[in-house]
């Protein structure tokens, strides 16, 4: 990998047309209420992020456990996967402030993901590894004495390169595991390092659980990598990635749009019930007040005003006394 190196990659019109799909979905969500706005949904969301990314590497605690260890509460479980949430935790936290280009931002980021369960957190590893399915190899590592020098190639590469930030992130994640840098650690460190690369484009990123959706289809996920490195070309890969952050876009802009729809409904029934006290108001004023002088006080129409009444005067607020012409409303306290 020099400065002219080209990965094994080329762009395809799928590509072009998950690029502009997903700038259109961060267009959209950022019209409305911003991820760094609401402090709840970016908690869940990131709880789920480092929930998804350790249950691809086999972490057993559930959702609802992993919530409660990063909450700081008591959980019973495998005293490792417990520690693997902590650090994972503690690496999402930080990673925003990290240099995307940088090895040894990259080290540190691996050193808290992986300190406490590793003898080489933090550092290259010193021997050859292979990834195996069951007794089958079926990925080899790059050997151990090239790996430092091939990691400051890509890291070059990805700061130089002219390829949408998007599909740089896609190809980062590809040649990392493809390097498989670290003895152990490689999936959860490069999925982080993907996500840094998004939120250097676009905040929105450091809140957005793409994991989870890899998660749900794990097993798509390790044929496409596997895929990749059979025909020596990342651009499945690539497709693969870019598919999954537009579905979690998708999701969130969807889940906004229902939200804003019930924020819409709650803002409907609050106007009610302070149309409601306006008309109590003025008839403890001056109960013999009509539908037609409320409307013309209020700013309502006639109807609004009548119907108002009515539900008033089915919930007891107020009685009514004589006829509707010389009667007046008595408002019950």
């Amino acid at each position: 990998m020099s400065e002219s190196y080209q990965p094994p990659f080329h762009m395809t019109e799928e590509i072009t047309n998950l690029i502009v799909e997903i700038g259109q979905y961060v267009g959209s969500i950022t019209t409305y209420e911003t991820m760094h706005q609401n402090p709840v949904l970016r908690r869940e969301n990131r709880i789920r992020s480092i929930y998804s990314s350790l249950a691809i590497e086999q972490n057993t605690l559930s959702l609802d456990q992993v919530s409660d260890v990063i909450a700081g509460k008591r959980v019973l479980g495998p005293p490792q996967d417990i520690r693997e949430v902590k650090n994972a935790y503690e690496a999402y936290e930080r990673v925003s402030v990290l240099d995307p280009y940088s090895v040894k931002n990259l080290l540190l980021a691996h050193k808290i993901m992986m300190g406490g369960l590793v003898k080489e957190a933090g550092t290259f590893r010193s021997g050859n590894v292979g990834v195996y399915a069951g007794d089958q190899l079926v990925h080899a590592g790059t050997p151990a004495k090239y790996v430092p020098e091939l990691l400051a190639q890509l890291m070059t590469w990805l700061k130089e390169s002219k390829y949408h930030p998007l599909v740089k992130s896609c190809i980062f994640h590809y040649e990392f595991e493809f390097i498989h840098p670290f003895a152990d650690g490689n999936g959860r460190t490069g999925r982080l390092w993907q996500s840094l690369i998004l939120q250097k484009w676009n905040d929105i990123f450091a809140w957005l659980p793409v994991e989870t959706l890899v998660h749900e289809i794990q097993e798509e996920y390790y044929r496409v990598l596997q895929k990749a490195d059979s025909v020596g070309d990342s651009t499945e890969f690539v497709e693969f990635m870019l598919g999954m952050i537009r579905d979690a876009l998708k999701e969130v802009r969807n889940n906004q749009i229902a939200e804003g729809v019930q924020n819409v409904v709650v803002n409907v029934a609050r106007n009610v019930v302070t149309n409601e006290e306006r008309v109590l108001a003025l008839l403890r004023q001056d109960g013999k007040l009509t539908a037609k002088v409320l409307a013309s006080s209020l700013g309502l129409t006639q109807r609004q005003v009548q119907r108002i009444l009515a539900n008033l005067k089915e919930e007891k607020k107020i009685i009514r006394h004589g006829a509707s012409k010389n009667g007046h409303w008595e408002v019950a306290e």
